[in-house]
Protein backbone atom coordinates (compact mmCIF):
# COMPACT_ATOMS: atom_id res chain seq x y z
CA UNK A 1 0.00 0.00 0.00
CA UNK A 2 2.86 2.50 0.64
CA UNK A 3 4.72 1.86 -2.13
CA UNK A 4 1.68 2.20 -4.21
CA UNK A 5 0.95 5.47 -3.13
CA UNK A 6 4.42 6.84 -3.08
CA UNK A 7 4.05 5.80 -6.97
CA UNK A 8 0.98 7.54 -7.65
CA UNK A 9 1.97 10.64 -6.00
CA UNK A 10 4.88 10.35 -8.49
CA UNK A 11 3.06 9.71 -11.18
CA UNK A 12 0.87 12.74 -10.00
CA UNK A 13 3.48 14.81 -9.66
CA UNK A 14 4.54 14.33 -12.90
CA UNK A 15 1.71 15.19 -14.71
CA UNK A 16 1.18 17.71 -12.96
CA UNK A 17 4.20 19.26 -13.99
CA UNK A 18 3.61 18.23 -17.23
CA UNK A 19 0.47 19.56 -17.79
CA UNK A 20 1.60 23.32 -16.46
CA UNK A 21 4.44 23.28 -19.22
CA UNK A 22 1.78 21.82 -21.93
CA UNK A 23 -0.29 24.74 -20.60
CA UNK A 24 2.27 27.25 -21.01
CA UNK A 25 3.17 26.09 -24.53
CA UNK A 26 -0.26 26.88 -25.52
CA UNK A 27 -0.24 29.76 -24.24
CA UNK A 28 2.90 30.79 -25.88
CA UNK A 29 1.76 29.32 -29.16
CA UNK A 30 -1.95 29.73 -29.20
CA UNK A 31 -1.95 33.06 -27.36
CA UNK A 32 -3.50 34.97 -30.99
CA UNK A 33 -2.78 38.44 -31.06
CA UNK A 34 -1.80 39.33 -27.38
CA UNK A 35 0.99 36.51 -28.13
CA UNK A 36 2.28 37.63 -31.47
CA UNK A 37 2.42 41.48 -29.75
CA UNK A 38 4.79 39.78 -27.18
CA UNK A 39 6.67 38.11 -29.80
CA UNK A 40 6.98 41.51 -31.70
CA UNK A 41 8.34 43.32 -28.07
CA UNK A 42 10.57 40.53 -27.75
CA UNK A 43 12.09 40.88 -31.10
CA UNK A 44 15.27 42.62 -31.06
CA UNK A 45 14.63 45.89 -33.05
CA UNK A 46 19.00 46.64 -34.34
CA UNK A 47 21.88 45.01 -34.38
CA UNK A 48 23.15 46.12 -31.08
CA UNK A 49 19.79 44.79 -29.39
CA UNK A 50 20.64 41.38 -31.08
CA UNK A 51 24.09 41.02 -29.62
CA UNK A 52 22.98 41.93 -25.94
CA UNK A 53 19.88 39.37 -26.81
CA UNK A 54 21.89 36.57 -28.27
CA UNK A 55 24.04 36.54 -25.27
CA UNK A 56 21.18 36.72 -22.37
CA UNK A 57 21.45 34.02 -19.81
CA UNK A 58 17.66 32.88 -20.89
CA UNK A 59 19.05 32.05 -24.25
CA UNK A 60 22.18 31.23 -24.00
CA UNK A 61 24.77 28.59 -22.22
CA UNK A 62 24.42 28.91 -18.66
CA UNK A 63 27.32 30.88 -17.24
CA UNK A 64 29.29 30.27 -14.00
CA UNK A 65 29.56 32.42 -11.24
CA UNK A 66 33.07 32.67 -11.53
CA UNK A 67 32.60 34.28 -15.30
CA UNK A 68 29.88 36.51 -14.33
CA UNK A 69 32.54 39.49 -12.65
CA UNK A 70 34.86 39.35 -16.05
CA UNK A 71 31.67 39.45 -18.33
CA UNK A 72 30.30 42.41 -16.52
CA UNK A 73 34.07 44.26 -16.92
CA UNK A 74 34.63 43.47 -20.73
CA UNK A 75 31.24 45.23 -21.81
CA UNK A 76 30.89 47.53 -19.38
CA UNK A 77 31.60 50.12 -22.35
CA UNK A 78 29.03 49.80 -25.26
CA UNK A 79 30.45 49.98 -28.92
CA UNK A 80 28.17 53.02 -28.96
CA UNK A 81 29.27 55.06 -25.72
CA UNK A 82 33.21 53.57 -27.13
CA UNK A 83 32.30 56.35 -30.55
CA UNK A 84 31.22 58.79 -28.21
CA UNK A 85 34.65 58.62 -26.49
CA UNK A 86 36.74 58.33 -29.27
CA UNK A 87 35.11 60.75 -31.10
CA UNK A 88 35.65 63.10 -27.95
CA UNK A 89 39.17 62.34 -27.97
CA UNK A 90 39.63 62.90 -31.43
CA UNK A 91 37.72 66.17 -31.22
CA UNK A 92 40.29 67.23 -27.92
CA UNK A 93 43.17 66.52 -30.20
CA UNK A 94 42.04 68.75 -33.22
CA UNK A 95 41.58 71.59 -30.80
CA UNK A 96 44.93 71.07 -29.31
CA UNK A 97 46.22 70.90 -32.82
CA UNK A 98 44.56 74.41 -34.12
CA UNK A 99 45.48 75.98 -30.75
CA UNK A 100 49.32 75.00 -31.16
CA UNK A 101 48.91 76.21 -34.85
CA UNK A 102 47.40 79.43 -33.70
CA UNK A 103 50.53 79.93 -31.65
CA UNK A 104 53.41 79.22 -34.00
CA UNK A 105 51.28 81.37 -37.15
CA UNK A 106 49.18 83.75 -35.46
CA UNK A 107 45.56 84.67 -36.61
CA UNK A 108 46.50 84.41 -40.82
CA UNK A 109 43.56 85.88 -41.90
CA UNK A 110 43.82 89.59 -39.35
CA UNK A 111 47.54 89.55 -40.86
CA UNK A 112 46.33 89.64 -44.33
CA UNK A 113 43.45 91.88 -43.71
CA UNK A 114 45.80 94.13 -42.05
CA UNK A 115 48.00 93.89 -44.71
CA UNK A 116 45.14 94.79 -47.23
CA UNK A 117 44.45 97.94 -45.21
CA UNK A 118 47.90 99.33 -44.96
CA UNK A 119 48.38 99.08 -48.92
CA UNK A 120 44.55 101.38 -49.57
CA UNK A 121 45.80 103.68 -46.77
CA UNK A 122 49.10 104.01 -48.73
CA UNK A 123 47.53 104.56 -51.81
CA UNK A 124 45.43 107.15 -50.34
CA UNK A 125 48.48 108.73 -48.76
CA UNK A 126 47.12 108.36 -45.37
CA UNK A 127 49.59 105.74 -44.05
CA UNK A 128 51.91 107.07 -41.13
CA UNK A 129 53.88 104.30 -39.34
CA UNK A 130 55.37 105.41 -35.98
CA UNK A 131 58.89 104.42 -36.14
CA UNK A 132 60.99 107.40 -35.27
CA UNK A 133 60.73 106.92 -31.61
CA UNK A 134 62.18 103.46 -31.34
CA UNK A 135 65.29 104.74 -33.41
CA UNK A 136 68.45 105.15 -31.21
CA UNK A 137 71.81 107.49 -32.31
CA UNK A 138 73.93 105.11 -34.39
CA UNK A 139 77.17 103.69 -33.02
CA UNK A 140 80.09 105.77 -34.95
CA UNK A 141 81.77 102.44 -35.30
CA UNK A 142 79.11 100.47 -36.79
CA UNK A 143 79.37 103.02 -39.74
CA UNK A 144 80.82 101.72 -43.03
CA UNK A 145 82.29 103.45 -45.28
CA UNK A 146 82.77 102.17 -49.31
CA UNK A 147 85.42 103.53 -51.50
CA UNK A 148 86.15 103.46 -55.13
CA UNK A 149 84.78 106.32 -56.64
CA UNK A 150 87.66 109.37 -57.49
CA UNK A 151 85.47 112.07 -57.88
CA UNK A 152 82.96 113.16 -55.48
CA UNK A 153 79.50 111.44 -55.45
CA UNK A 154 76.63 113.06 -56.91
CA UNK A 155 73.64 110.68 -56.77
CA UNK A 156 72.71 107.04 -55.34
CA UNK A 157 70.04 104.13 -55.69
CA UNK A 158 69.18 101.24 -53.81
CA UNK A 159 67.56 98.11 -55.39
CA UNK A 160 64.17 96.94 -54.14
CA UNK A 161 65.55 94.29 -51.95
CA UNK A 162 67.96 96.37 -50.16
CA UNK A 163 70.71 94.27 -51.25
CA UNK A 164 73.09 96.43 -53.79
CA UNK A 165 73.91 100.37 -54.16
CA UNK A 166 74.00 101.59 -57.49
CA UNK A 167 76.37 105.19 -56.99
CA UNK A 168 77.20 107.53 -59.08
CA UNK A 169 79.99 110.31 -59.50
CA UNK A 170 81.97 112.91 -61.24
CA UNK A 171 83.95 110.85 -62.75
CA UNK A 172 81.24 109.38 -64.86
CA UNK A 173 81.00 105.94 -63.33
CA UNK A 174 78.47 104.17 -62.19
CA UNK A 175 79.41 101.16 -59.54
CA UNK A 176 77.14 98.62 -58.10
CA UNK A 177 77.57 97.18 -54.70
CA UNK A 178 76.56 94.82 -52.62
CA UNK A 179 75.24 95.64 -49.22
CA UNK A 180 76.09 92.74 -47.03
CA UNK A 181 79.80 92.60 -48.00
CA UNK A 182 80.63 95.85 -49.11
CA UNK A 183 82.56 94.69 -52.36
CA UNK A 184 81.66 96.03 -55.86
CA UNK A 185 79.88 93.54 -57.73
CA UNK A 186 79.97 95.61 -61.22
CA UNK A 187 81.60 98.89 -62.73
CA UNK A 188 80.84 101.15 -65.69
CA UNK A 189 83.56 102.85 -66.04
CA UNK A 190 83.44 106.56 -67.17
CA UNK A 191 84.94 108.20 -70.73
CA UNK A 192 86.75 111.12 -71.44
CA UNK A 193 84.95 113.93 -73.11
CA UNK A 194 85.18 113.96 -76.97
CA UNK A 195 85.13 109.72 -76.77
CA UNK A 196 81.07 109.94 -76.72
CA UNK A 197 80.20 107.89 -80.16
CA UNK A 198 82.48 104.88 -79.30
CA UNK A 199 82.45 104.51 -75.47
CA UNK A 200 79.73 103.04 -74.07
CA UNK A 201 78.37 104.76 -70.75
CA UNK A 202 78.74 108.49 -69.46
CA UNK A 203 81.63 111.19 -70.52
CA UNK A 204 79.76 113.67 -68.42
CA UNK A 205 79.04 114.34 -64.48
CA UNK A 206 76.05 112.18 -63.89
CA UNK A 207 73.46 114.02 -61.60
CA UNK A 208 70.66 111.26 -61.21
CA UNK A 209 69.83 108.03 -61.26
CA UNK A 210 66.57 105.54 -60.78
CA UNK A 211 66.00 102.15 -60.51
CA UNK A 212 62.70 100.72 -61.35
CA UNK A 213 60.46 99.04 -58.56
CA UNK A 214 61.14 95.32 -60.03
CA UNK A 215 64.95 95.90 -60.23
CA UNK A 216 65.08 94.79 -63.76
CA UNK A 217 66.02 99.05 -65.10
CA UNK A 218 68.65 101.12 -64.10
CA UNK A 219 68.45 104.64 -65.82
CA UNK A 220 71.00 107.65 -65.17
CA UNK A 221 71.15 111.11 -66.85
CA UNK A 222 73.63 113.24 -66.85
CA UNK A 223 74.98 116.90 -67.63
CA UNK A 224 75.60 116.00 -71.41
CA UNK A 225 71.49 115.89 -71.79
CA UNK A 226 71.55 112.18 -71.88
CA UNK A 227 69.79 109.30 -70.69
CA UNK A 228 71.21 105.95 -69.98
CA UNK A 229 68.88 102.71 -69.28
CA UNK A 230 70.95 99.00 -68.16
CA UNK A 231 70.21 96.09 -66.92
CA UNK A 232 69.91 95.98 -63.35
CA UNK A 233 71.01 92.75 -63.01
CA UNK A 234 73.92 92.63 -65.34
CA UNK A 235 74.76 96.40 -65.77
CA UNK A 236 74.44 95.70 -69.87
CA UNK A 237 73.77 99.21 -71.66
CA UNK A 238 69.78 99.08 -72.95
CA UNK A 239 69.35 102.70 -74.73
CA UNK A 240 69.72 106.28 -74.61
CA UNK A 241 67.19 108.43 -74.28
CA UNK A 242 67.58 112.22 -76.24
CA UNK A 243 65.53 114.78 -76.46
CA UNK A 244 66.75 117.58 -73.02
CA UNK A 245 68.05 120.42 -73.97
CA UNK A 246 69.93 120.28 -70.83
CA UNK A 247 71.44 118.62 -68.14
CA UNK A 248 69.13 115.55 -66.29
CA UNK A 249 68.91 116.84 -63.35
CA UNK A 250 65.92 114.16 -61.84
CA UNK A 251 65.11 110.95 -62.83
CA UNK A 252 62.21 108.33 -61.49
CA UNK A 253 60.11 105.30 -62.39
CA UNK A 254 57.01 105.39 -61.55
CA UNK A 255 55.97 102.62 -58.81
CA UNK A 256 54.76 98.86 -60.41
CA UNK A 257 55.36 100.22 -64.10
CA UNK A 258 58.25 101.11 -66.55
CA UNK A 259 57.12 104.90 -66.70
CA UNK A 260 60.23 106.95 -66.86
CA UNK A 261 60.02 110.47 -65.63
CA UNK A 262 63.12 112.79 -66.15
CA UNK A 263 63.71 116.57 -65.26
CA UNK A 264 66.47 118.67 -66.63
CA UNK A 265 67.71 122.44 -66.38
CA UNK A 266 65.95 122.69 -70.03
CA UNK A 267 62.85 123.49 -67.37
CA UNK A 268 61.02 120.46 -68.83
CA UNK A 269 59.60 117.29 -67.49
CA UNK A 270 59.59 114.26 -69.39
CA UNK A 271 57.65 110.69 -69.89
CA UNK A 272 59.22 107.76 -71.59
CA UNK A 273 57.98 104.00 -71.81
CA UNK A 274 61.10 101.89 -71.24
CA UNK A 275 59.45 98.92 -72.14
CA UNK A 276 59.14 100.03 -75.43
CA UNK A 277 62.08 102.22 -75.97
CA UNK A 278 59.74 105.37 -76.39
CA UNK A 279 59.01 108.80 -76.08
CA UNK A 280 55.68 109.55 -74.58
CA UNK A 281 55.24 113.67 -74.19
CA UNK A 282 56.74 117.06 -72.27
CA UNK A 283 55.80 119.12 -69.92
CA UNK A 284 56.45 122.33 -69.35
CA UNK A 285 55.78 125.23 -66.24
CA UNK A 286 58.97 125.93 -64.08
CA UNK A 287 60.28 129.52 -64.91
CA UNK A 288 64.26 128.00 -63.49
CA UNK A 289 65.91 124.93 -64.10
CA UNK A 290 64.28 121.88 -62.53
CA UNK A 291 66.70 120.63 -59.52
CA UNK A 292 64.69 117.11 -58.37
CA UNK A 293 62.05 115.01 -59.12
CA UNK A 294 60.28 112.14 -57.31
CA UNK A 295 57.64 109.52 -58.11
CA UNK A 296 55.80 106.61 -56.76
CA UNK A 297 52.46 105.06 -57.31
CA UNK A 298 49.92 107.21 -58.63
CA UNK A 299 50.26 108.81 -62.27
CA UNK A 300 52.08 112.00 -61.19
CA UNK A 301 55.06 113.36 -60.23
CA UNK A 302 56.49 116.05 -58.11
CA UNK A 303 59.67 118.58 -58.80
CA UNK A 304 61.82 121.04 -57.04
CA UNK A 305 62.10 124.17 -59.25
CA UNK A 306 65.04 125.98 -58.00
CA UNK A 307 65.77 129.41 -58.23
CA UNK A 308 61.80 129.81 -59.39
CA UNK A 309 61.07 128.69 -55.24
CA UNK A 310 58.14 126.28 -56.20
CA UNK A 311 57.55 123.27 -56.25
CA UNK A 312 55.03 121.89 -58.21
CA UNK A 313 52.57 118.41 -58.62
CA UNK A 314 52.28 117.16 -62.03
CA UNK A 315 48.91 115.05 -62.76
CA UNK A 316 50.61 113.56 -66.36
CA UNK A 317 47.01 112.17 -67.31
CA UNK A 318 45.35 115.32 -66.63
CA UNK A 319 48.30 117.45 -68.06
CA UNK A 320 48.05 119.82 -65.16
CA UNK A 321 50.21 121.18 -62.23
CA UNK A 322 50.01 122.95 -58.89
CA UNK A 323 52.08 125.45 -57.73
CA UNK A 324 53.26 125.10 -54.30
CA UNK A 325 55.66 128.12 -52.37
CA UNK A 326 57.53 127.84 -49.51
CA UNK A 327 61.14 128.31 -49.36
CA UNK A 328 62.69 131.47 -49.71
CA UNK A 329 65.83 130.32 -51.46
CA UNK A 330 66.75 127.88 -54.26
CA UNK A 331 64.83 124.72 -53.60
CA UNK A 332 67.59 122.14 -54.21
CA UNK A 333 66.05 118.24 -53.40
CA UNK A 334 62.88 116.92 -52.81
CA UNK A 335 61.25 113.54 -51.75
CA UNK A 336 57.65 111.65 -51.39
CA UNK A 337 57.25 110.51 -47.99
CA UNK A 338 53.52 109.16 -49.49
CA UNK A 339 51.22 109.72 -52.03
CA UNK A 340 50.23 113.21 -50.18
CA UNK A 341 53.30 114.56 -48.35
CA UNK A 342 56.71 115.51 -49.70
CA UNK A 343 59.83 116.93 -47.76
CA UNK A 344 61.83 119.55 -49.60
CA UNK A 345 65.13 121.03 -48.56
CA UNK A 346 66.81 124.89 -50.15
CA UNK A 347 69.58 126.58 -50.02
CA UNK A 348 68.37 128.87 -47.53
CA UNK A 349 69.00 125.81 -45.00
CA UNK A 350 65.46 125.23 -44.34
CA UNK A 351 63.90 121.89 -44.81
CA UNK A 352 60.15 121.84 -45.24
CA UNK A 353 57.26 119.46 -44.93
CA UNK A 354 54.63 119.37 -47.23
CA UNK A 355 51.10 118.28 -48.21
CA UNK A 356 49.44 118.26 -52.21
CA UNK A 357 46.56 119.59 -50.45
CA UNK A 358 47.70 122.89 -49.34
CA UNK A 359 49.26 125.29 -51.30
CA UNK A 360 52.32 126.26 -48.08
CA UNK A 361 54.38 124.26 -45.97
CA UNK A 362 52.91 121.96 -43.07
CA UNK A 363 56.37 122.57 -41.25
CA UNK A 364 59.45 124.43 -41.80
CA UNK A 365 62.23 124.46 -39.91
CA UNK A 366 64.46 126.86 -40.36
CA UNK A 367 68.63 126.29 -40.55
CA UNK A 368 68.29 123.19 -40.16
CA UNK A 369 71.94 122.44 -40.39
CA UNK A 370 72.96 125.91 -38.12
CA UNK A 371 75.44 128.25 -40.13
CA UNK A 372 78.63 129.06 -41.27
CA UNK A 373 80.71 132.61 -41.84
CA UNK A 374 82.53 135.67 -39.58
CA UNK A 375 80.14 137.30 -36.66
CA UNK A 376 77.27 139.34 -38.36
CA UNK A 377 78.13 137.87 -41.65
CA UNK A 378 76.45 134.25 -40.96
CA UNK A 379 75.26 132.05 -43.92
CA UNK A 380 73.04 128.98 -43.49
CA UNK A 381 74.37 125.88 -44.49
CA UNK A 382 72.62 124.66 -47.70
CA UNK A 383 70.61 121.83 -47.19
CA UNK A 384 72.03 119.53 -50.33
CA UNK A 385 69.85 116.09 -49.81
CA UNK A 386 67.03 115.11 -48.20
CA UNK A 387 65.36 111.15 -48.13
CA UNK A 388 62.15 109.64 -46.59
CA UNK A 389 61.44 106.15 -45.13
CA UNK A 390 58.07 105.78 -47.26
CA UNK A 391 55.06 105.96 -44.94
CA UNK A 392 56.52 106.99 -41.95
CA UNK A 393 57.16 109.73 -39.41
CA UNK A 394 61.11 109.24 -40.16
CA UNK A 395 63.26 111.48 -42.68
CA UNK A 396 66.50 112.95 -43.26
CA UNK A 397 68.89 116.11 -44.35
CA UNK A 398 72.03 116.22 -45.41
CA UNK A 399 74.41 119.16 -45.74
CA UNK A 400 77.42 120.43 -46.37
CA UNK A 401 78.75 120.59 -42.41
CA UNK A 402 79.41 116.91 -42.51
CA UNK A 403 76.75 116.17 -40.84
CA UNK A 404 73.19 114.00 -41.92
CA UNK A 405 69.94 114.92 -39.58
CA UNK A 406 67.75 112.56 -39.15
CA UNK A 407 64.16 113.70 -38.34
CA UNK A 408 61.10 112.63 -36.32
CA UNK A 409 57.69 113.71 -38.06
CA UNK A 410 55.00 115.07 -36.23
CA UNK A 411 51.42 113.51 -36.52
CA UNK A 412 49.86 114.43 -39.92
CA UNK A 413 53.32 115.88 -40.71
CA UNK A 414 52.72 118.55 -38.92
CA UNK A 415 55.60 119.54 -37.26
CA UNK A 416 59.84 118.20 -37.50
CA UNK A 417 61.88 117.36 -34.43
CA UNK A 418 65.73 116.50 -34.54
CA UNK A 419 66.64 112.82 -33.17
CA UNK A 420 70.12 112.95 -33.50
CA UNK A 421 72.45 114.12 -36.05
CA UNK A 422 75.48 111.53 -37.38
CA UNK A 423 79.16 112.92 -38.91
CA UNK A 424 80.01 112.09 -42.24
CA UNK A 425 82.82 114.90 -43.29
CA UNK A 426 82.05 116.12 -46.85
CA UNK A 427 79.15 117.38 -48.87
CA UNK A 428 76.15 114.59 -48.13
CA UNK A 429 74.75 115.07 -52.09
CA UNK A 430 72.49 112.02 -51.93
CA UNK A 431 70.79 109.85 -49.22
CA UNK A 432 68.87 106.97 -49.21
CA UNK A 433 66.65 105.31 -46.77
CA UNK A 434 66.52 101.13 -47.61
CA UNK A 435 62.86 100.20 -47.50
CA UNK A 436 63.07 97.60 -44.73
CA UNK A 437 64.49 101.10 -42.81
CA UNK A 438 67.24 99.22 -41.18
CA UNK A 439 69.79 101.25 -42.54
CA UNK A 440 70.66 104.83 -44.47
CA UNK A 441 72.59 105.08 -47.20
CA UNK A 442 75.07 108.63 -47.17
CA UNK A 443 76.79 109.60 -50.93
CA UNK A 444 79.49 111.64 -49.51
CA UNK A 445 82.31 114.07 -51.61
CA UNK A 446 84.76 116.80 -51.15
CA UNK A 447 82.15 119.56 -53.48
CA UNK A 448 78.54 119.84 -54.36
CA UNK A 449 77.13 117.63 -56.36
CA UNK A 450 76.17 120.83 -58.90
CA UNK A 451 79.23 122.90 -58.72
CA UNK A 452 82.72 123.75 -56.95
CA UNK A 453 81.69 126.48 -54.64
CA UNK A 454 83.63 124.95 -51.66
CA UNK A 455 86.15 121.94 -51.64
CA UNK A 456 86.54 119.56 -48.43
CA UNK A 457 89.85 118.88 -48.32
CA UNK A 458 89.78 116.76 -45.30
CA UNK A 459 86.44 114.83 -46.88
CA UNK A 460 86.32 111.28 -48.78
CA UNK A 461 84.77 110.36 -51.67
CA UNK A 462 82.19 107.38 -50.76
CA UNK A 463 79.62 105.61 -49.79
CA UNK A 464 78.47 105.81 -46.02
CA UNK A 465 76.12 102.99 -44.67
CA UNK A 466 74.28 104.14 -41.14
CA UNK A 467 72.54 101.58 -39.64
CA UNK A 468 69.00 102.70 -37.96
CA UNK A 469 69.45 100.60 -34.74
CA UNK A 470 65.72 100.55 -32.42
CA UNK A 471 65.65 100.15 -28.87
CA UNK A 472 65.62 97.04 -26.85
CA UNK A 473 62.26 95.30 -26.96
CA UNK A 474 60.53 97.77 -29.24
CA UNK A 475 56.98 96.72 -30.63
CA UNK A 476 55.88 96.90 -33.57
CA UNK A 477 55.80 100.41 -35.11
CA UNK A 478 51.69 101.73 -34.85
CA UNK A 479 49.81 102.72 -38.05
CA UNK A 480 47.45 106.05 -37.92
CA UNK A 481 45.32 107.16 -40.62
CA UNK A 482 44.48 110.77 -41.15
Amino acid sequence: MSSSFFIKSNVASQSAKKGKNTAGLKRKVGGGADGKSKLRANKPSNKHNEEISSESETEGPPVSKKRQPKQDVGYDETPQEKKLRLAKLYLEQLKDEEEKKAEDEPFETELIAGRLQEEVLEQQGKLQRFIAKELITPDPTEIRLLRGHKLPITCLVLTPDDKFIFSAAKDCSIIKWDVASGKKVHKIPGGRKGTEERHVGHTAHILCMAISSDGKYLASGDMNKLIMIWEGDACKHLYKFTGHKGPVSGLSFRKGTHDLYSASHDRSVKVWNVDENAYVETLFGHQDAISGLDSLSRERCVTAGGRDGTVRVWKIAEESQLVFHGHEGSIDCIQLINEEHMITGADDGSVSLWSVNKKKPLSTVKQAHGCHGDAGLEQPHWVSSVAALQNSDTVASGSHNSLVNVWKCGQHYRGLELLFSVAVPGFVNSLKFSSSGHFLVAGVGQEHRLGRWWRLKEAKNGIFIIPLKRKPNSEEPKTTQE
